[in-house]
């Protein structure tokens, strides 16, 4: 349960970082409350995954899913490069934290 709850928590850090740059572009409430909420939720499922396991390995997972996360919604929504050398750094980062669960 504890890895269902890394993951729930990094896709809500990277809800939180999208609502950064929504709020960023927009200015209005519904994204400061989305925003909050994302990393709100974030940090309780992130607080209820490190009960079990490593705060290293939770931590690495927790930034690795929000940080490409956040990188390939900006390509898909956002129109940001889709250069190779950035989707393979982003696999890097998702292969990292799939090696930390496989050892961890």
């Amino acid at each position: 349960m504890a890895w269902i709850y890394l993951i729930l928590a990094g896709l809500f850090e990277m809800t939180g970082v999208v609502m950064i740059n929504k709020f960023h572009q927009e200015k209005n409430w519904q994204s400061l409350v989305l925003l909050l909420a994302g990393f709100t939720a974030s940090f309780l499922f992130l607080t209820l995954a490190m009960k079990t396991l490593p705060m290293g390995t939770a931590y690495a997972v927790w930034t690795g899913i929000g940080a490409s996360g956040g990188a390939l919604w900006g390509m898909i929504y956002y129109g940001e490069s889709k250069d190779w050398r950035r989707i393979f750094f982003i696999c890097l980062v998702l292969g990292a934290a799939i090696g930390l669960k496989l050892v961890g």
